[in-house]
């Protein structure tokens, strides 16, 4: 990635996560999402009741991308998502997110993260 493809990652956008259901249909729905590139992840806090959640446990590392647009400007990052309940990855997702956007609701037990590992990006930035 070049510096203006990363400096659109750092800027404040909400984006749309599009899963693919197992029948074919995409689940496209608005999200907050985080950028790490050190390890080339994607993560969305979510809460276990959601049905991208619900759609990423009963089908872990379905295809996904997520698409910001800003004017001319766009980017997707597309990959291969899970979600997990784990304590320490989800504190990760949430301060991440809080450092982009605003510090979310507390889910307790209900937070989820949804991860996607980026395997392609094409955009214009």
């Amino acid at each position: 990635m070049d510096d203006p493809v990363r400096e659109f990652l750092r800027d404040r956008h909400l984006a749309a996560l599009t899963l693919v259901e197992p029948d074919g249909r995409p689940h496209v729905t608005p999200v907050g999402f985080t950028w790490d590139p050190e390890a080339e992840l994607v993560r969305i806090i979510t809460w276990s009741g959601s049905h991208k959640a619900r759609l990423l446990a009963r089908n872990p590392g379905l295809a996904a991308a997520v698409c910001q647009v800003d004017g001319a400007r766009w980017l997707t990052l597309e990959g291969r998502a899970v979600v997990t309940a784990d304590t320490d990855r989800c504190a990760t997702g949430v301060a991440m997110y809080a450092r982009r956007y605003s510090p979310p609701t507390d889910r307790g037990t209900d937070r989820r993260v949804i991860e996607i590992t980026i395997s392609r990006w094409m955009g214009r930035a």
